[in-house]
């Protein structure tokens, strides 16, 4: 499986985390799986941090 690797600064990073857990919660609203969710957010959150140029 292809890795790709997203860079983000730290206003995009909160914000990404922001969302994807009012996703979260919307899911867990209407009764549904949380699991890829709750897997990407594990991810983001425990991310390395790189510094690029």
């Amino acid at each position: 499986m292809k890795k790709h690797y997203l860079y983000l600064d730290e206003a995009e990073w909160r914000r990404l985390v922001f969302y994807l857990n009012e996703f979260r919660n919307k899911l867990i609203a209407q009764g549904r799986y949380t699991d890829c969710v709750d897997e990407l957010l594990v991810k983001t959150i425990s991310a390395k941090t790189v510094k690029i140029r």
